[in-house]
């Protein structure tokens, strides 16, 4: 099977690219260094010629409502005009657990906006939605410190391994399309303080933690559903804590 995915040297692309190559398919990683780009369109048609399924876990390379709206209106418009041409049989993206629920959120409405391009482009699609990585706890902290004071939600949600994310798209792809969304969330959910607490604490990071209802996430406040998953979620294994002591063993060896 002919694998294309977009945002290939990413976070989650390049595990998702290795992985489907351990699985003997012959998979391309897309993105602007490759020569392949959504946004301008180069090399975008001569790659999915003949392609079966393209995996679409590209992100903005800003946040703000605007650049946001225009990243992934323009990449998704000129993949699926590539897609109907290359007559690929699967689209497959990844999003974000709560998006529909946080409408103050302009990067949210903008993952919507995609969503809905993917759903009434006439391809048959898979869309991925998943809650916050492990990984990602660095960039939350940063996002949210100001001076030497990070302000931090108590809202619940419910962060995952990157690497269980790649295990559900891996499956995804080797299934026939849903035509749906469907959700991938962590074992456990948790107050975000608590994790960025904990975050900052395992780094010896000096900055002052303070929990703040009114703390916003991609410009909007949360509440304890704004972010978790629904009932039928595939609900990973590995433990936010279980995990960083991994890393850090990692580090040291």
């Amino acid at each position: 099977m002919k694998i294309v995915v977009i945002g290939g040297t990413g976070l989650i692309g390049t595990r998702l690219v290795s992985k489907l190559i351990r699985l003997d398919h012959t998979v391309i990683a897309a993105s602007p260094t490759s020569g392949i780009d959504t946004i301008t369109g180069e090399g975008l048609h001569d790659a999915l010629k003949g392609t079966d399924v393209v995996v679409d876990v590209s992100n903005s390379p800003a946040s703000d409502p605007a650049s946001a709206s225009t990243f992934f209106k323009t990449s998704t418009i000129n993949l699926i005009s590539a897609e109907l041409y290359g007559g690929v049989k699967h689209h497959i993206a990844l999003s974000v657990v709560g998006a529909e629920r946080l409408p103050e959120s302009g990067y949210l409405r903008a993952k919507l906006e995609q969503e809905d391009l993917i759903k009434e482009s006439g391809i048959p699609f898979t869309i991925l939605r998943s809650t916050q990585f492990f990984e990602l706890a660095g960039r939350i902290a940063a996002a949210a410190t100001t001076g030497e004071e990070v302000h931090i939600s108590p809202a619940a949600f419910q962060p995952v391994a990157a690497d269980e994310v790649v295990d559900v798209l891996a499956e995804i792809v080797l299934r026939p399309p849903l035509n749906d969304t469907i959700e991938v969330a962590g074992p456990v959910a948790m107050p975000m303080d608590e994790f960025i607490r904990y975050y900052l604490n395992a780094t010896e990071d000096s900055h002052q933690l303070i929990s703040d209802e009114h703390a916003r996430y991609f410009g909007a406040e949360l509440n304890d559903n704004s972010l978790v998953p629904g009932e039928n979620a595939h609900l990973g294994k590995i433990h936010y804590e279980h995990w960083f002591n991994e890393q850090l063993t990692q580090s040291w060896t």
